[in-house]
């Protein structure tokens, strides 16, 4: 009997969408539907952080993947003209990937050059460590989809998380470092909802 994957995401929708955002998600979302890409992120909240790297990345393909639709249609409204629905030009390189990431690996040949993972449910309970995303049999998929010099960037403001994490890479091939990164400033990160001074950050290679 083929072993089903424990889910590692909360709700699916939130409160109703906007008029604009749901014209939005049956029309726009279909067409930006990922296959291939460059750099890869991981439950994108309300997707500022995507944005950022699609400027920041103008010739490379950015997909985000995020199963909360209220998140993926406010990325969608962040990223098109009010008017006209259009896409700017600037997130034109930007694809989305509207439910569960494990799915889309499945599924695509990409190699990654980074594969972000920011602010992941630390899933506190003792009852529900097992939803916790950054397992260590995540960590060995995700590897696999890494270019030859592609990294795994994980970020969190829940330190006992962090240091849970730390233990997972034990258990794998992986990598890894401290650095010495600025706070990314997300929508979850300023809610720190862990009460902690700061998020730590962990980058990984094989």
């Amino acid at each position: 009997m083929e072993k089903q994957e424990i889910r590692t995401f909360g709700r699916r929708h939130g409160k109703k969408l906007s008029a604009r955002q749901q014209t939005l998600v049956d029309e726009l979302l279909p067409t930006l539907k990922p296959q291939d890409g460059d750099i890869l992120e991981i439950g994108f909240g309300a997707g500022e952080h995507v944005r950022n790297l699609a400027l920041a990345n103008p010739n490379k393909i950015i997909i985000g993947a995020e199963p909360f639709m209220n998140g993926v249609a406010s990325l969608l409204s962040a990223i098109t003209d009010e008017k006209t629905n259009q896409v700017f030009d600037e997130y034109k390189n930007i694809r989305i990937w509207a439910d569960d990431v494990r799915d889309f690996l499945r599924n695509t040949d990409s190699k990654f050059k980074q594969i972000w993972v920011l602010h992941p449910d630390p899933w506190p309970k003792a009852r529900h460590e097992k939803r916790r995303l950054l397992s260590a049999d995540f960590l060995n998929t995700l590897s696999k989809y890494l270019s030859s010099d592609g990294e795994i960037i994980i970020g969190t403001d829940h330190w006992e998380y962090f240091d849970w994490i730390l233990e997972q890479i034990k258990e794998t091939n992986l990598s890894a470092t401290i650095p010495d990164m600025e706070i990314i400033q997300t929508r979850y990160q300023n809610k720190n909802k862990a009460g902690t001074t700061a998020p730590k950050y962990l980058v990984l290679h094989n």
